[in-house]
């Protein structure tokens, strides 16, 4: 690998930290404040490419203790942990893993949005607590098919999850930052006006601070009592504590939370609600989907080291 030394910056899947440490030699970046200090005062110069994920990220602080970092390899979609600004400055490249994970995560809205409104996971800890012979037939549910759905985010994933919608003969429409050329639903030029046509807004915007709290309080009063919240973003693009208070007073039908504001923590104040259904982050969690993303991280990092350029630059 020539000059180039390689960094892994946070927990990464195991296979990947595997072949990280034995075919490139990767340092692993100290957990506790003070080794890491000591580390990068010992070793900072020496790395040129950090591995990291969309969990961790690289922020300015760290670039600023790896002086010849020339790539943030990121292993996942999202990188709104890792300061981009700041890299763009210093001439460091960025890599994410797009495409590999969106038929995954796009499947991943509409499981949800089909748990949350039809309540299975709820019915089926129903039949277990023993309470259907003694309480009689599960109360009745909302349909998903025919509803209306918004999406915030027409982006691979938002798209993908609109083309599966409109199967189930859902109408579809929108937000984004700009209007998608030769989209086939209907734009909405606000969040809350979005959330004031739908009976159901699938959250599939990038994370980072331009979309922080960009589901607020008012977009989740707009939706109202009868509408329900799907997130497989990022928790930080959604006011979390109005939601959750929303939740609790009844004003909000129902959420399907793949994500939280400060994972792996979850308001416990949502664990009894039979209408919430929470996921541990398992947007692209399978087998396939993670295999060929760690596959992509892998030609990106070996493009860097190689030729000095990324094959799936953000």
């Amino acid at each position: 690998m020539g000059n180039h030394s390689v960094l892994q910056v946070g927990p990464l899947k195991p296979s990947l930290a595997h072949t990280l440490a034995v075919d490139y030699a990767a340092a692993v970046l100290p957990d506790s404040s003070a080794e890491r200090a000591d580390f990068l005062t010992r070793r900072g110069a020496e790395f040129t490419a950090a591995v990291t994920s969309g969990r961790t990220g690289v922020d300015a602080a760290l670039m600023s203790a790896l002086p010849n970092l020339g790539a943030v390899i990121n292993f996942g979609v999202g990188y709104d942990t890792t300061d981009v600004d700041a890299a763009k400055t210093r001439g460091v490249g960025v890599s994410n893993t797009p495409d590999v994970l969106t038929d995954c995560v796009a499947d991943t809205a509409v499981g949800l949005m089909i748990d949350t409104l039809r309540q299975f996971s709820a019915s089926d800890r129903y039949v277990r607590a023993g309470r259907w012979p003694v309480d009689g037939n599960y109360p009745l549910t909302r349909q998903v098919s025919n509803t209306r759905v918004g999406i915030i985010g027409l982006g691979r994933i938002g798209k993908a999850i609109a083309e599966r919608l409109s199967a189930f003969g859902c109408v579809i429409s929108y937000h984004n930052r700009r209007e998608v050329a030769d989209a086939r639903y209907t734009y909405a030029a606000s969040p809350l006006d979005l959330a004031s046509n739908v009976d159901v807004l699938i959250v599939a915007a990038a994370g980072g601070e331009s979309t922080r709290g960009l589901v607020s309080k008012e977009v989740i009063a707009e939706l109202g009592p009868r509408g329900y919240l799907i997130n497989i973003a990022r928790g930080s693009v959604v006011d979390q504590d109005a939601l959750v208070e929303a939740l609790l007073d009844g004003r909000l039908a129902g959420a399907g939370l793949d994500v939280f504001t400060d994972e792996p923590k979850v308001p416990e104040e949502l664990f009894d609600l039979s209408n919430v259904v929470l996921l541990p982050h398992v947007g692209s969690g399978t087998e396939q989907t993670r295999a060929a993303m760690e596959a992509l991280t892998l030609r990106n990092l070996d493009s860097f080291l190689k030729t000095g350029t990324l094959v799936t630059p953000v």
